[in-house]
């Protein structure tokens, strides 16, 4: 139970992290997303049921401010997460780089997740597809610009919770 507490914690920081981010670039009208940050560590670095269930609550913390059904972020975090959970014996668990590569790739599959389930509800136009590549590329490098950090900010967590 610690261990999820912990992990839920820093997930929340990090949710609290990025909607700032958000508000502060909402005049120049770019969104960031981070969600391969939210199922990376989890899936790679412990066990399953600890990681799911931050996993889930941080996709319910999601969900409660987003303009989606409520369990979508969920539920595509708890996808995320089960199958990087399943494949991680055959990924390079002990490189921070490779981790990296998982969150972004992660985040890509999310990402393009949830603006097909938006989209399915409301057709966008061609402009639209646009702004959202865009939103992409930026979610993109910033979630290579933080993952290290907010790796060795889980990590350090659970170490100072002794619960890792």
């Amino acid at each position: 139970m610690r261990r999820t507490a912990v992990l839920f914690l820093t997930l929340l920081l990090l949710w609290a992290l990025v909607a700032e981010m958000n508000h502060a670039l909402s005049p120049a009208h770019v969104w960031l997303f981070a969600g391969g940050l939210f199922v990376a560590y989890a899936a790679l670095a412990l066990p399953l049921a600890p990681g799911l269930a931050a996993v889930i609550l941080a996709g319910c913390v999601f969900d409660a401010h987003a303009p989606v059904a409520f369990g979508t972020h969920a539920a595509l975090f708890a996808i995320a997460h089960l199958l990087i959970h399943n494949a991680r014996d055959r990924l390079p668990r002990d490189e921070t780089g490779a981790h990296v590569l998982i969150a972004l790739t992660a985040n890509f599959g999310l990402f393009l997740a949830l603006s097909l389930d938006c989209a399915r509800r409301a057709p966008a136009s061609g402009a639209e597809w646009f702004r959202l590549l865009a939103d992409l590329a930026c979610s993109q490098v910033f979630v290579a610009l933080i993952a290290r950090w907010f790796f060795a900010l889980q990590a350090r967590a659970l170490k100072l919770a002794a619960a890792g």
